[in-house]
């Protein structure tokens, strides 16, 4: 079911974290961050939306990572439920930052996550400045030359430390979350 987060609550600060990385390592947000900002995303492995995207996703956060901006993706989901999203399928996807496993879900809580991909683009001061979208593309990639509404948002965060005051929610697959037992 595909769901959209809400609108983008400007300053609003980034709750830390401690989650195991496919890496081998353990992260927080101050391990991630950049000189000029952060960029938490919410993925996981089976979504359409992301899968359609991934290309661009990696593209966007090399971009990012050459203006500053730390960049990070966590999977929140419930891999009992859905396996493709497991911690070793994980270690198949072979992003070029670092991708994070969530399994108690209190990040994507903390965070309000609401969708794979959930965009929240911080300041160099942890504030947020941006959660919209990616691009147009929805759960099949648009045309190439779509605005890239995610790297012009958070290179102006770069730039400026604020981010649009004009975002296009993000729209994908809703996190999938565990049922109380």
């Amino acid at each position: 079911m595909a769901a959209t987060p809400p609108v983008c609550d400007f300053g609003w600060k980034a709750p830390d974290f401690s989650l195991p990385g496919v890496d081998g390592k353990t992260h927080s947000f101050a391990d991630v961050s950049g000189p000029k900002g952060t960029l938490i995303m919410f993925i996981c492995n089976h979504c359409p939306y992301v899968k359609a995207v991934k290309d661009r996703i990696i593209r966007d956060a090399r971009d990012l990572e050459k203006l500053g901006i730390g960049v990070v993706a966590i999977s929140s989901n419930d891999a009992a439920a859905y396996p493709a999203d497991s911690f070793e399928k994980m270690k198949q996807e072979g992003y070029p930052f670092p991708y994070l496993y969530d399994e108690s879900q209190d990040v994507a809580r903390a965070y309000d996550a609401a969708c794979t991909p959930d965009f929240f683009g911080f300041n160099a001061d942890g504030e947020l400045q941006y959660r919209g979208r990616l691009d147009a593309s929805r759960s099949e990639a648009g045309p190439l030359d779509l605005r890239r509404d995610l790297y012009e948002a958070m290179k102006r965060v770069a730039e400026t430390g604020h981010g649009p005051d004009e975002q296009i929610p993000s729209m994908g697959c809703s996190i999938k979350w565990k049922t109380d037992a």
